[in-house]
């Protein structure tokens, strides 16, 4: 039988460097709320950081569940994670973010008239251009991050993570926000709770401005 929890957090990984992960699975597991189970979904890393997730997880087998699979995109090792969730509410984690104490409570503060809510972050940059990442609409632009709807961020009923599924490619995070927003209540929240890193050189979203820099150069 499965045991129910208020919430579950959804942490997707493939080839984060352990010392990453392990600073995000601990900001989970000292939330001043407790009521919640964390599911890993190994997205195909290599055995090496496999193995360091796994010995990990397994000194907190009371909260936290390992999945994996081969590499398939975080949008899909998204939706595996709420196949095997429990929660009342669902929510995301990245691998290499973490949560400020009492972010799990905030968010159940305000998810109380809506289905789905996204919330600001507090960054952690290099230089004031780390603020800025290429507009989902038109990639030659650049958005404030306070403008965007971050997969992190993401917290919502269950029902809306049953209804809509994440699709592969950038900004899945925002079209799923926007797909929901014509069935359910949603808001943007200014919370900045979730602590989101954007000094890593390999992110998805530091990769597409790169590019970008390089095609205006």
């Amino acid at each position: 039988m499965i045991n129910k929890v208020k919430v579950s957090v959804l942490m997707a990984v493939y080839d984060t460097h352990f010392v990453y992960v392990k600073r995000a699975i601990d900001s989970v597991l000292k939330q001043d709320f407790q009521d919640f189970e964390l599911i890993i979904i190994d997205d195909g890393s290599c055995f090496e950081k496999s193995e360091a997730i796994l010995g990990y997880v397994a000194k907190h087998e009371n909260k936290i569940a390992y999945i994996r699979h081969s590499n398939r995109g975080q949008a899909q090792s998204i939706n595996r994670g709420v196949l095997n969730s429990s929660g009342d509410f669902i929510t995301v984690i990245d691998g290499d973010d973490e949560y400020k104490p009492h972010h799990l409570s905030s968010c159940l503060q305000e998810i109380n008239n809506f289905d789905l809510i996204a919330s600001t972050v507090d960054a952690v940059v290099e230089t004031e251009d780390d603020y800025f990442v290429i507009d989902r609409h038109d990639h030659e632009n650049l958005i404030h991050i306070d403008d965007c709807i971050l997969f992190g961020t993401l917290f919502g009923r269950r029902s809306v993570f049953t209804n809509f599924k994440f699709k592969d490619g950038y900004a899945a995070d925002a079209d799923f926000y926007h797909n929901a927003e014509r069935v359910f209540r949603v808001n943007k929240v200014n919370l900045r709770t979730y602590i989101y890193y954007r000094n890593m050189p390999n992110s998805i979203s530091a990769s597409l401005k790169n590019s970008y820099a390089k095609n205006m150069a």
